[in-house]
Parts: C-alpha cells; sequence; structure tokens
C-alpha cells in the first residue's frame, strides 16, 4: 500500500547510522524514495499518469519545490515522463521513443534503425537455477528459473542469439507462444503481462568466436567474429529480474550507446 499522508515520518525511514554514516538524507530524496514504493507496489501503472506535484505536495505535507526535484530526478533516471501540459507519467517500454532503448544494434545503413525484430523462440523451458544464475538473479540455487533461446533478424537475417534467464515465481505462466506472438518490445510484454518494468541495466561486452552450433543458427562461418553482450536487467529499488547474454552479428550492423 502507498503511504497515507498522515504516515509520512521522515524519523520513520531506513536509519543508516548503523552503517557508520549520518542518517540523513535531503528530503526530496525521501519523497522520491516514498514515489519509488507507490511505483513497485504497483499504484500507477506504466503508462499512466502520476498525481500532480501539488496533490502530491499535500499527500506528503512538503513544498511544491520539493516534490518537483523528487520528480526530477525520477525523470533523469527514465522512470517518468513530462509530458508538456498534460503532466508527468510513469514511463512505458511500450512508448515509441522508448521502445528499444535497451537494444543498442542498428544497421550500418542507418535508415530505419532498430525496428522490430522477428523472433524464433527456439527454447522456452523452466528448469532449476545453477548457481551462476542464482547469484546474478539473488535465488538460491535450484530456484525455479525460466530459460529462454532465442534467435533475433532484421530484414530476414539471422542477427542476436539470445539466452534470457527469468526468476521463476514473477514469470509464472510465460510461454513460448506468447513470446513469439508479441509484436512489441519484450519489455513492454513483460509491463503488461507480469507487471515487471525493467528500469536499468548493466551491461558486459566482449569480442568472440563463434563456435560451430552458434554460426549455424546465425548464419556465419565457424569461428566469424560476434559482439558478446551479457545484461542484468533490473526492476525498481535494484531487484535483479533478468539475466541475458546475447550474440551479435556485427558484419552489417553495428552497436550504439551514447554517453551522457
Amino acid at each position: 500500500m502507498a503511504p497515507s499522508p498522515s504516515s509520512f515520518d521522515s524519523s520513520a525511514l531506513p536509519d543508516a547510522a548503523g552503517a557508520g554514516t549520518p542518517a540523513f538524507s535531503p528530503l526530496y530524496q525521501q519523497i522520491k524514495g516514498l514515489i519509488l514504493q507507490s511505483l513497485e507496489a504497483g499504484e500507477w501503472k506504466p503508462g499512466e499518469a502520476i498525481p500532480s506535484e501539488i496533490e502530491l505536495a499535500a499527500r506528503f505535507r512538503v513544498s511544491q519545490g520539493t516534490v518537483r526535484k523528487a520528480i526530477d530526478e525520477l525523470a533523469a533516471e527514465n522512470l517518468v515522463v513530462r509530458r508538456q501540459g498534460k503532466g508527468t507519467f510513469v514511463a512505458t517500454h511500450a512508448e515509441r521513443h522508448t521502445r528499444y532503448r535497451f537494444l543498442r544494434l542498428v544497421p550500418d545503413s542507418g535508415g530505419g534503425g532498430e525496428g522490430a525484430a522477428q523472433r524464433n523462440i527456439l527454447e522456452c523451458r523452466r528448469q532449476r537455477a545453477s548457481a551462476e544464475v542464482a547469484r546474478s538473479l539473488q535465488l538460491r540455487t535450484g530456484d525455479p528459473v525460466l530459460q529462454v533461446r532465442r534467435v533475433l533478424s532484421f530484414a530476414g537475417v539471422p542477427t542476436i542469439l539470445e539466452d534470457l534467464w527469468l526468476p521463476g515465481h514473477p514469470f509464472k505462466g510465460l510461454t513460448a507462444e506468447q513470446l513469439a506472438a508479441h509484436q512489441g518490445p519484450t519489455y513492454a510484454l513483460f509491463e503488461v503481462e507480469f507487471g515487471v518494468r525493467m528500469v536499468r541495466a548493466e551491461e558486459k561486452i566482449r569480442a568472440v568466436a563463434a563456435d560451430v552450433q552458434q554460426a549455424a543458427l546465425l548464419g556465419v562461418a565457424p569461428g566469424a567474429p560476434l559482439l558478446s553482450v551479457e545484461r542484468l536487467s533490473y526492476t525498481y529499488n535494484d531487484v535483479p529480474m533478468e539475466l541475458r547474454r546475447g550474440l551479435y552479428r556485427t558484419d552489417s550492423h553495428h552497436y550504439r550507446n551514447e554517453l551522457n
């Protein structure tokens, strides 16, 4: 449940003194944390408007400026989106300008950019988490996970070979048919059908050579250079929700990143 106006009390917030540091954070950071709690609890769904700054200021009994500063940080982190004259909305992977924010492979020719990929689901099965997968997803070894292997093609050319591991309980009921039939980004499917929103990711990138099986699936020669991208994606409060390992062809595409 989201906090009621009368429940806001800065003294009730987590105490960091036990860690040997002052138990203090700016008021706007405390308000940001309370808004994050409401987002995590699903009070406002992806794509929905959150209350106005005036309403939130009254709810938390703080100034409108304090609320604005909290929302500014949430917007900078792509958790909410401001729309001039309309309000502030919970960010969603279904929006056109953010739908492929986590997919950074683009064609060398420019043009259409990161258009929707054609998906071929090779495998979708439930299994017990290995020690490595469990460690990444903050599970226990042997906990249920969903493992997916798929090939993503662009303009009919197989370009990405991916393996995904998802914690079993949040994604209970996810099927290969759902993954194959969904036309938009996979993270939008996770939002709509399972209430899981990926808000940030960490990636490790290295160059590798294709083995025989990988080469066959991607239509390249064994030993061909591939870009290996390992991604760990998080939902609110830094809870890991997906481990993804992708092998990217870069003979006609490149990996693009924007640094701010």
